[in-house]
């Protein structure tokens, strides 16, 4: 529940952690960062500082722009194949996973208003290595899944073309290798134009994200309003063809499609009023964006037979063009669509970029990624550097490894935060909170629960994928991270 007493941030400066006599490797890894060093810092970076302009308002357009979009307009036509018509109730299902870990998420964002977001509440409750490996999962869920979702959005570029002017981008230079191309330049196009748009500065970048928000709810809105009508009662039956099973698969699948309530975490220092309003951001864009997919998810299913779904990344176009018989509202769903994916691209990308920023602070990757830009307030060279590597990402790697590999990522920083909030409710419970988790600590170990519950679920190649990951991260930390670190410095 929300707490309308308002506390003030630290400004007193951050305290160096005690230097004991154990400098064993052990206490090494898991050195915490203390809770009031972690606010002191708030903005600061390498030559600036990041501006505090965020409103609540926008706060939750960065959200809803970060999630809203992918699961309907590209993952849905993934899921669908494993779940059938039931793919609604596993919306629901990866909806009650996202919910569980969003309340752990908005009572730690409320007492650790901060860019890091989950890397940060890790570190400090669990220590440095605990914080690492999250904040790489962090970059696997960001930064993977702005690729991936950047790959959709070729996909409804090319409806928008064909159904506009009667051609579409050739499969030579709009899909990867091994999709019947060499390289997927409209995927790379749309990274490198958000990119723009962020260096701008966080205030003017978010009134486009605005816009593109509201786009993309009227557009959804539009696709039920149209698909009611072809809804047919015999396309609900079998509901569940694959049981429990395929809904439990399309339930970690479509996880992917909730990645993004977590952004408003990510804009902590950025925010006017974090305290107040990052919780309600993050509470608010979760519930707006569970009701539009299971609706739409509802609609889809209804209107289109769900064998029908396989192979198809712009299943709603099709929809709404099967259902009037006429080209024209495909055409405008798919304009739609063009501006609902790209504001999650632009959304996400920002989440990525706060999160090194952070991560950089802390000493844990080079400094140039926490260097602000005295004129905008924006780290730009961070911005440069993560759009170049996900537009590469998105230009040559297939959709379905990138969602897969970015929910397994996802779930375990969930997972992480679940656990801290449970940490720090013991640890620290004088902390002042303008948001406390219902039913401590009942709701934080369910949502622990289901995260892992969701991992399981997921194919074995990705699980091989992850481990891949997450041994490549490990080798940087102990080369790198461990010994460059802030706390490791202060320890000397």
């Amino acid at each position: 529940m929300l707490d309308h007493g308002e506390a003030p941030l630290a400004t007193e400066p951050p305290s160096a952690p005690s230097r004991g006599p154990s400098t064993s490797f052990g206490s090494r890894l898991m050195r915490r960062k203390p809770v009031e060093a972690l606010v002191a810092e708030s903005g600061q970076g390498e030559g600036g500082t990041l501006r505090r302009s965020l409103t609540m308002w926008q706060l939750t357009m960065i959200s809803i722009g970060a999630t809203l979009g992918t699961g309907i307009f590209v993952v849905l036509g993934e899921a669908t194949p494993l779940a059938g018509p039931a793919v609604a109730i596993s919306f629901v299902l990866a909806g009650l996973t996202a919910l569980f870990s969003a309340l752990s998420y908005a009572e730690l964002a409320g007492s650790i208003p901060v860019s890091g977001s989950s890397y940060s509440y890790s570190y400090a409750t669990m220590g440095e290595i605990v914080a690492w490996i999250c904040g790489w999962c962090l970059i696997l869920e960001y930064g993977v899944s702005v690729a991936a979702v950047a790959v959709g959005w070729g996909e409804y570029l090319n409806e928008l073309l064909d159904g506009t002017f009667g051609f579409t981008i050739p499969d030579s230079v709009s899909a990867p290798l091994g999709e019947g191309g060499y390289i997927n330049l409209p995927a790379l196009v749309v990274i490198l134009l958000a990119m723009v748009f962020l260096m701008r500065g966080a205030k003017e970048s978010a009134r486009v994200n605005t816009i593109m928000v509201v786009v993309k709810i009227v557009t959804l809105v539009l696709f039920c309003t149209i698909g009611f009508m072809g809804i047919k009662a015999g396309n609900y039956t079998p509901l569940a063809p694959l049981g429990v099973t395929g809904i439990s698969a399309a339930a970690a699948t479509l996880f992917f499609s909730y990645i993004g309530f977590d952004a408003a975490s990510t804009a902590g220092e950025e925010a006017k009023n974090p305290k107040r309003d990052l919780p309600r951001a993050i509470m608010l864009s979760l519930l707006v964006v569970t009701v539009l997919y299971c609706l739409v998810a509802l609609v889809a299913v209804g209107a289109m037979p769900w064998q029908d779904f396989e192979g198809t990344d712009a299943a709603l176009a099709q929809i709404m063009k099967d259902v009037t018989g006429h080209s024209f509202w495909s055409v405008v769903l798919a304009a739609g669509a063009v501006v609902a994916i790209a504001s999650v691209v632009f959304a996400v990308l920002y989440g990525q970029t706060r999160i090194l920023f952070a991560m950089a602070r802390d000493g844990l990757v080079p400094k140039v990624f926490a260097k602000v830009d005295a004129r905008t307030g924006s780290p730009r060279a961070n911005t440069l550097i993560v759009s170049l590597f996900c537009g590469v990402l998105a230009a040559t790697i297939p959709l379905g490894e990138l969602a897969n590999a970015t929910s397994i990522g996802t779930l375990f920083a969930f997972a992480l935060v679940n656990v801290a909030v449970v940490i720090l409710r013991y640890t620290r419970p004088d902390m002042p909170r303008t948001f406390r988790v219902a039913l401590f600590p009942v709701t934080p170990i369910l949502g622990l629960l289901f995260c892992l519950y969701m991992m399981v679920s997921l194919p074995g190649v990705t699980w091989v994928v992850f481990g891949g990951w997450m041994i490549v991260g490990l080798v940087l930390y102990f080369g790198y991270g461990m010994r460059r670190s802030r706390l490791a410095a202060a320890e000397k």
